[in-house]
């Protein structure tokens, strides 16, 4: 499985392994390498006893990822700068878009929102509440965990996280298959799975015919 060898290659790396090495015992790619240990650089101590091409070669690579990194850096305060501050309407088309493409499509009585990622839950919040004038209180959250989750340690994390009450969390979903055997890329399913819902069929409504009027304007381009 690649998280185990994304275990191995980090415990190969910390013994002082260059690419080259973990490549060959893992048969690992340079650039999947690359990205599973950008965090785990030599340390001088190991780069002394190493033969001049090895530390000229991670020398090299610490300084094209520096290279990268400021070069992602800067692209993102162009973009946050060319984005933000968002208008209404401007955060009220890009939520009907998410909706669009994530979104809970087949149920006329509510909108509801599945993910596993916090920052497009909260962006889904933000934008009920805001654009949509649907109360906090009147959210209803449903976890889907794994079987090898601690339930309310996990009820307990999307509670603080969404600053939403327990009292309005269904109870979880559990799913009988392991999470270490789900968990391909650290961190992707790491809370489990978070479904927001909004039980209001005029929003519904709304919501569902935006989306149409958009599909419609595009189907005429």
């Amino acid at each position: 499985m690649r998280l185990d060898d994304r275990k191995k290659a980090i415990d190969l790396r910390k013994k002082g392994l260059a690419y080259s090495e973990i490549g060959q015992i893992l048969n690992v790619g340079k650039s999947t390498l690359s990205y599973w240990l950008k965090n785990y650089p030599l340390s001088e101590d190991i780069l002394r006893k190493k033969q001049s091409w090895i530390k000229r070669a991670e020398n090299c690579r610490i300084t094209k990822l520096k290279k990268r990194e400021a070069d992602l850096n800067k692209i993102y305060e162009d973009q946050v700068k060319r984005i933000f501050p968002l208008t209404s309407r401007e955060l009220l088309i890009a939520g009907i878009f998410l909706y669009w493409g994530e979104g809970g499509k087949t149920d006329f009585t509510r909108i509801s929102l599945t993910n596993t990622d916090l920052a497009m839950i909260k962006f889904f919040i933000y934008w009920a509440t805001k654009c949509l004038k649907v109360s906090k209180t009147k959210l209803r959250i449903q976890l889907h965990l794994y079987s090898d989750m601690d339930t309310n340690k996990e009820v307990l994390y999307w509670s603080r996280e969404l600053k939403i009450p327990i009292k309005q969390f269904n109870k979880p979903y559990i799913k009988e298959s392991l999470q270490k055997r789900i968990n391909h890329n650290s961190g992707v399913f790491g809370h489990g799975t978070c479904d927001v819902r909004i039980f209001k069929a005029s929003i519904s409504k709304e919501i569902l015919m935006s989306m149409k009027a958009i599909a419609d304007f595009f189907k005429r381009v």
